[in-house]
């Protein structure tokens, strides 16, 4: 296929756009003292908190994500488009509106808040639910990549293995999952980027606290009006994560791209 002239030209200032806030950014650095910015006591607390809570919710969206995709793909019932718009209104659904209804529903006056607080276990404003605010938020990336994949990949194979014999389980544990792995991976990354760079769930359904929910994004927003330096700094080693991250999804999810086109 040949692309006209013009569309390089609106590519490219799409580039730009994006590009050149990064640029400004980077040149914003204090690089003579970025080192000790970023080694701050509250900001390696900040980070090492964003890491074990994006790992523990990337967990529970695996956990919780590859069963979901599996109904919404392999299934058909009455409802299910309007299950899956509802599973996916947290990609467009404002994060602090998210945190407001988890709050109703895990705070102390909650709709299951009471019955948690009764047995003694308090969630909202707790590392626990900074793993909940992110699970909720980037728990639809890995429905929807997982979702894509069993599509694409169909399911003529699966057919093979039931007509020899084989269980549904025996079937998706030797046949589905392992076609569409690299599509897991994949998910499992944009989940974990997306919780990692989680702000108004977090904000409003677990607090700041330093040590227990305050996470490097909490951290950046704070540090930005009392030093706008560490901001900086902090804000530049979220953005070399994050381009690892989808560098990482977009190697894992080649395979399964290819193993789509070649049974397509």
């Amino acid at each position: 296929m040949t692309v006209p002239r013009w569309v390089f030209a609106v590519a490219g200032l799409g580039a730009v756009f994006v590009l050149l806030p990064l640029v400004a950014m980077v040149l914003r650095v204090n690089w003579t003292e970025f080192v000790p910015l970023i080694s701050s006591e509250s900001s390696v607390a900040a980070l090492l908190l964003s890491l074990r809570t994006s790992l523990a919710a990337t967990a529970l969206c695996v956990v919780f994500g590859v069963p979901m995709a599996l109904v919404l793909a392999r299934t058909d019932f009455w409802g299910q488009k309007v299950l899956r718009s509802l599973v996916l209104l947290p990609l467009v659904l404002p994060p602090v509106v998210g945190g407001i209804a988890l709050l109703y529903t895990f705070g102390r006056r909650g709709l299951l808040g009471k019955t948690f607080e009764l047995l003694g276990i308090e969630i909202a404003f707790s590392t626990t639910a900074v793993v909940i605010a992110q699970t909720f938020v980037a728990l639809p990336f890995l429905v929807l990549s997982l979702e894509g994949a069993l599509r694409a990949v169909g399911s003529r194979y699966e057919a093979v293995g039931a007509t020899l014999g084989a269980s549904p389980t025996t079937v998706l544990r030797r046949i589905t999952l392992p076609l569409v792995l690299p599509a897991v991976l994949s998910g499992a990354v944009l989940s974990f980027a997306r919780a990692l760079g989680e702000f108004g769930a977090t904000l409003t359904f677990a607090g700041s606290l330093q040590g227990t929910t305050r996470t490097l994004p909490l951290e950046i927003y704070l540090q930005r009006e009392t030093d706008p330096d560490t901001a900086v700094a902090l804000s530049l080693v979220l953005v070399v994560v994050a381009v690892i991250i989808v560098s990482l999804a977009h190697r894992t999810g080649e395979p399964s791209r290819r193993r789509a086109r070649a049974l397509s």
